[in-house]
């Protein structure tokens, strides 16, 4: 017990750093609740085909994950994307207007 309460106290200045700065969050929950799809299909990803596939599964998820965070339905924004994305490329425009955050802005089809 003597441990454990000498390891808190020499990390307590690292471990209260939330009360002083109130950006900082007292929890990750946030973090973990946008993680959870991807723990747990951990084991189905395994089976991805090749380490490309496993890429662009990765892609794919943190696309998907950014859109939630900017509270963009995916299935709206996936859509309108790509059926952009071939004009963009044609007229080189810059595809960073098609990330979601930039999209959200020039868009009303946002979710609740």
């Amino acid at each position: 017990m003597g441990k454990a309460i000498e390891y808190t106290y020499t990390l307590l200045p690292r471990l209260s750093r939330y009360v002083n700065d109130g950006r900082i969050e007292i929890d990750d929950n946030r973090i973990e609740n946008a993680i959870r799809p991807l723990a747990l299909g951990r084991k189905n990803y395994l089976f991805c085909g090749n380490d490309a596939s496993a890429y662009r599964a990765a892609i794919v998820y943190s696309l998907i994950a950014t859109c939630k965070s900017a509270e963009v339905d995916p299935r709206i924004w996936m859509e309108d994307v790509l059926s952009k994305i071939p004009y963009y490329e044609r007229d080189e425009k810059n595809m960073e207007e098609l990330l979601p955050r930039n999209w959200a802005k020039s868009n009303q089809t946002c979710s609740e």
